[in-house]
């Protein structure tokens, strides 16, 4: 193998284990609580996130995994406001 093609390589690995290592230490900065209600089943659940609006969607969409099955009701839930939407201190 030449040696453009191995040092290439490298470089490639290299930057994977950076991305690998960056991500993992790049904590959460924000946590949420949301409730919601869905053809009458209830649920709340916590996510955390780099910004409060990605902390809110996953909470919502596992909240949603709790009340729904399949693709339709998945879908008509995450069109579903939340009843609430709580802020906690990220641990």
């Amino acid at each position: 193998m030449p040696k453009t093609v191995r040092v290439a390589i490298g470089a490639l690995l290299a930057a994977a284990l950076f991305y690998l290592v960056y991500a993992s230490l790049h904590t959460a900065k924000f946590r949420v609580q949301v409730c919601l209600t869905y053809q009458g089943a209830t649920a709340c659940r916590i996510a955390e996130g780099r910004t409060l609006a990605l902390a809110t969607r996953a909470a919502h969409d596992n909240a949603c995994s709790q009340v729904t099955s399949g693709v339709t009701g998945t879908i008509g839930c995450q069109d579903t406001p939340a009843t609430s939407v709580t802020q906690l201190p990220v641990n």
